[in-house]
C-alpha cells in the first residue's frame, strides 16, 4: 500500500448466496487481504462475507464504518480521514457493486473532493448481467431506479419508459422492492403495449437465476414467482 495517501477501493460482492470466488476474481480476495478498514452498509453482513472471501483475516482488528440511512452525515465525511495517514479504504456494497443502486456513492464523491484516489474492482452488476442477457439496445440503455408506488402513477411511469425507449431506441432499466415484484410484472402485462419487449432478470449468478424476454402479449402466459427474489426489468420498444 501507499504510504503517502490511502486509497478508496470500491469491493464488489456476490449478488446472492453463492461461492464469492466463483463469480470475483482473485484481485478482490487480495485486496480485501490487505485491508483493514472498511465502510459498509450492514456490519454483520460485511463480516461473514469478509470471512467468507479471506478466512484466516483477524476480524477484531477490523475497523468497520456504517453507512446505512441512520448514519450521521458529519460523521460520515470523517470516514476517509484515515487516507491522509497511508491507511486504505475499502468501500462494500451491500450486494454487487459500489456506488450502482448504492448509497456509497456519497463516500466515492467525498474521496474525489479529498483527492483519494479512486480504484473501482471487478465484479459482478445485476443491472449490467441483465442488460447483457436482455438481447436489448447495450449502445444505448437508461437506468431509473424505482417506478412510483401509487397504482396510476406507476402505471403513468411505465407508459413513459415505453415511449422513451421508442423514441430514443434506449432500453429502460429499473427496480422494484423485492416483496412487490409479482405486482411489478402484473402491472406491466397489463400496461404494456403488446408489441413492447420485457426482459425480467431475477436472482442473477444464483441457481435459481432465472432470464426471460417475451413481447409483452407473449408474458400473459409467463407467470415467474419473483416474490422477494431481486429483480431487474428492463424494457424495449422498437
Amino acid at each position: 500500500m501507499d504510504n503517502q495517501i490511502g486509497k478508496l477501493y470500491l469491493i464488489p460482492t456476490t449478488l446472492g448466496d453463492t461461492e464469492p470466488l466463483e463469480v470475483l476474481p482473485l484481485s478482490v480476495k487480495k485486496i480485501i487481504e490487505e485491508l483493514d478498514c472498511f465502510i459498509v452498509e450492514n456490519e454483520k453482513t460485511a463480516r461473514r462475507f469478509i470471512k467468507q472471501i479471506t478466512p484466516r483475516k483477524a476480524q477484531p482488528s477490523l475497523t468497520i464504518l456504517k453507512l446505512d440511512k441512520y448514519a450521521d452525515q458529519l460523521e460520515v465525511r470523517s470516514y476517509l480521514d484515515v487516507c491522509s495517514s497511508g491507511v486504505s479504504v475499502g468501500l462494500l456494497s451491500e450486494a454487487g457493486v459500489p456506488a450502482i443502486a448504492d448509497p456509497g456513492a456519497e463516500i466515492v464523491k467525498l474521496a474525489h473532493e479529498k483527492g483519494i484516489r479512486v480504484i473501482p474492482l471487478v465484479g459482478p452488476s445485476s443491472i449490467i448481467l441483465a442488460m447483457m442477457a436482455s438481447g436489448f439496445n447495450g449502445q444505448n440503455f437508461a437506468f431509473n431506479g424505482y417506478l412510483p408506488i401509487e397504482n396510476s402513477e406507476r402505471k403513468a411511469a411505465i407508459k413513459n419508459l415505453e415511449r422513451l425507449s421508442k423514441d430514443k431506441n434506449q432500453s429502460q432499466i429499473f427496480i422494484e422492492t423485492p416483496y412487490r415484484n409479482n405486482k411489478m410484472l402484473s402491472d406491466l402485462k397489463s400496461t404494456l403495449t403488446p408489441t413492447a419487449k420485457l426482459c425480467v432478470a431475477c436472482d442473477i449468478t444464483l441457481q435459481s437465476e432465472y432470464i426471460r424476454t417475451f413481447e409483452a402479449k407473449d408474458w400473459k402466459n409467463e407467470n415467474p414467482d419473483l416474490h422477494k427474489r431481486p429483480t431487474i426489468f428492463i424494457i424495449h420498444k422498437e
